[in-house]
């Protein structure tokens, strides 16, 4: 099956003009939403895109001396797990809050 030709901007043209000639309003107004419905849209997003800039993304890297003891290395694991456990309890503590306030039963 083949496939239809492209439309020529002459026949768009006479296409508008029929719709135009009819003179029915709910016509008018069909058109009229058609064209201006996605033109809003692609505003709206193209003007969004333009000015949305990515954040900077900042990396941290740790430098460590190359000689450190087993014990060095420990007592910084240690560290940085007491870090990480005290920012779950720390959020944990903020969810039961929520429960909470919102009548939620958690054990």
């Amino acid at each position: 099956m083949p496939l239809p030709r492209p439309a020529s901007p002459r026949a768009l043209l006479a296409d508008l003009r029929a719709v135009l000639a009819a003179r029915s309003p709910h016509r008018l107004i069909a058109a009229l939403l058609a064209i201006l419905i996605p033109g809003t849209i692609f505003t709206i997003v193209f003007l969004q895109d333009s000015t949305y800039k990515p954040e900077e993304e900042v990396v941290m890297v740790h430098m460590w001396n190359a000689n450190r003891t087993d014990a060095e290395i420990e007592a910084d694991q240690k560290k940085a797990q007491a870090e990480a456990d005290a920012r779950a309890k720390k959020r944990q503590h903020q969810f039961q809050k929520l429960a909470d306030m919102l009548g939620i039963k958690y054990d």
